[in-house]
């Protein structure tokens, strides 16, 4: 058997905090005591936020952290091309479509479906799309594009779940409500997902997936606050034909008022932890690995 595969996938739109240390240092330890391989991967297809200096910087604290990877790092803005082959197959089989509305239309649709009663959200708290792009005629979409409109490619998800069928994964870590073993997917709790726009040809869900099965990943080792996310991807590992990797979910490091870190502070960001006189066995101990590593 080939030994696992494992990455650390950051995005460099800030720079790296304790939560990310954690995960980075958990995926280290756990390629190196498996004699395996450990991947960095730049999640940078978010044009308006990633800044080079943030890339530079995630070098720079990991190899503080004395954590080292193989070359060459990925970077996904060089690998749009994946993403739309991806795009073409979801196409191919009638699952996507486009959808038009604005934000702020997309915020009228909403509140007039709430004046009669809840509309459902996702996971991570987003209302489902509530729009009805999908009952669009091919030859209006069709214009609709040509034109120059701004659009959002959805996955049909009723379709896409009704070809894919039941699906679990193999969880080694644990849910944010103790869930592992084997996990039934439920991404109809997700509603239509954006995969791409039309200025970006992929999304995080997309994205992820097809880099993981492009590399290889064999072990994704990542923030429980991603755990709810799985479902998508597993919809999408079957839909493209693509492997299904282990995860392995793990606590998450939280701020004094319990959430969970969202940029870097004073408090919890690496470089200033570095600049106030840290050292990486400081930062071990903070995120609770000092016994395991």
């Amino acid at each position: 058997m080939s030994p696992p595969v494992f990455r650390f996938a950051p995005s460099p739109n800030g720079y790296l905090h304790l939560g990310h240390a954690l995960s980075a240092l958990l995926n280290f330890e756990m390629a190196r005591a498996a004699g395996s391989r450990l991947l960095l991967r730049i999640e940078d297809i978010d044009a308006a936020r990633c800044q080079p200096q943030y890339e530079q910087a995630i070098y720079e604290d990991l190899a503080w952290l004395g954590i080292s990877w193989e070359e060459p790092v990925r970077r996904q803005s060089a690998h749009f091309d994946d993403y739309r082959a991806a795009l073409a197959e979801l196409d191919r089989l009638g699952l996507i479509y486009p959808s038009f509305e604005s934000r702020g239309e997309i915020g009228a649709l909403l509140a007039a479906r709430e004046a009669h009663a809840p509309w459902p959200r996702d996971p991570d708290g987003a209302p489902l799309y509530p729009g009805a792009a999908k009952q669009l005629s091919s030859e209006e979409r069709t214009r609709l594009m040509a034109s120059g409109a701004p659009y959002a490619l959805r996955l049909d998800m009723n379709a896409a779940t009704a070809r894919a069928g039941n699906l679990v994964w193999t969880e080694q870590g644990e849910g944010p409500d103790g869930e592992t073993g084997h996990v039934p997917a439920r991404p109809q709790a997700w509603g239509d997902v954006i995969l791409a726009r039309k200025e970006t040809p992929t999304s995080y869900h997309l994205s992820v997936v097809v880099d993981d099965a492009l590399q290889g990943v064999t072990e994704v080792v990542r923030g429980q606050d991603l755990f709810h996310a799985t479902s998508v991807h597993r919809l999408l590992q079957r839909l493209l034909g693509m492997g299904e990797p282990a995860y392995r979910h793990h606590r998450l490091i939280r701020d004094a008022a319990g959430h969970k870190l969202a940029k870097s502070t004073a408090s919890t960001g690496l470089r200033e932890l570095r600049a106030a006189g840290m050292v990486p066995s400081d930062i071990r101990r903070l995120v609770g690995l000092q016994n395991t590593l």
